[in-house]
């Protein structure tokens, strides 16, 4: 059995061990893939594993020996699962890897943001605090945020693991989910309405999915609803963020801060509007880059894979 790898690098750099997948079949890693060398890369394989290579309708139905897409993500809108269901693929994602390192990042921006740690050592190592008169001094005003309302949007693995971060900070939580589970529930974190979230929380984080509906769902008539100087995060998807929109809100004071991970084009494209937007950090989707969550996400695919392969298939998303 042939199984080819079209997007590796950004899992395993190196570092890690693809032995797993070596050991189920006859295996070939490309770093990248452009979309117009998929179907010759795919060839007569029965396997493609992906992250963010487009898997169109197109390319499904020019590789007709393909049966299984493992896509090494949580989000799989890469795929067109509709045309791949129609064609007889199987494709599934890896939900859990990052639960942890997203979370992570989330609350690192948001104390980036608080406290701006990288600026004010440069400002040390830049000699400052020697010519300062005081024993301290800050650049940037200072944020603590205990007594603060996080709002999450999209209360999952990841919005809980954030939230359950912010809880030990001393934030109260006002959680939007389409699927709400009132067990969680207690006197720092609540159910709201979107509406109620946008109004009353100081700091907003996406953890939901993209879908059609949450497709721009940041957008000048959101942010509109938002208290002035909120702060907005995002390390789930791009394009729940109308970029032009939050650049304006930035740059008007609307938005106090927005610590961005993802962006709607990746990489970025030098014109986004976001990169001349005042108070405005963003890093290059890195969130699910520590090792560990890597090493879990090679372990899932895997996993995945094993599974599929015994006639037990796990984290199917096709119908």
């Amino acid at each position: 059995m042939k199984i080819v790898v079209l997007d590796g690098y950004t899992a395993n750099p190196g570092d890690l061990s693809w032995a797993e997948l070596e050991a189920m079949g006859e295996l070939t890693v490309y770093d990248r893939t452009p979309e117009a060398q998929v179907v010759e890369r795919v060839g007569d394989a029965e396997i493609a594993l992906v992250n963010k290579t487009p898997m169109t309708r197109a390319i499904l139905q020019a590789c007709p020996g393909l049966k299984y897409i493992g896509v090494m993500a949580t989000g799989y809108d890469v795929v067109d699962v509709p045309a791949a269901a129609d064609n007889g693929v199987l494709v599934t994602n890896v939900p859990t890897y990052g639960t942890t390192s997203v979370a992570q990042m989330a609350i690192a921006l948001l104390l980036e943001i608080c406290h701006h740690v990288s600026a004010h050592s440069e400002a040390v190592h830049n000699g400052d605090w020697t010519r300062c008169s005081d024993f301290c001094f800050w650049n940037y005003p200072l944020i603590e945020l205990a007594g603060k309302k996080l709002g999450v949007v999209g209360f999952g693995r990841i919005g809980q693991n954030t939230a359950k971060i912010a809880e030990a900070l001393g934030m109260q939580i006002l959680a939007y989910d389409q699927y709400p589970n009132k067990s969680l529930e207690s006197d720092t974190c609540r159910y709201v309405t979107l509406e109620e979230l946008y109004a009353q929380a100081d700091v907003i984080t996406l953890h939901c999915p993209l879908l059609p509906g949450t497709k721009g769902m940041i957008n000048r008539e959101s942010i509109a609803r938002m208290k002035d100087g909120v702060i907005l995060l995002n390390t789930s998807r791009g394009p729940l963020v109308a970029e032009q929109d939050v650049t304006d809100a930035l740059n008007s004071g609307k938005l106090y801060y927005a610590g961005l991970d993802v962006v709607n084009e990746e990489p970025m494209s030098p014109d986004n509007p976001l990169l001349k937007a005042k108070n405005c950090f963003l890093t290059p989707h890195i969130a699910g880059a520590p090792r560990e969550a890597r090493a879990r996400r090679i372990a899932i695919t895997s996993n995945n894979l094993r599974q599929y392969l015994a006639g037990t298939p796990v984290n199917v998303v096709t119908k």
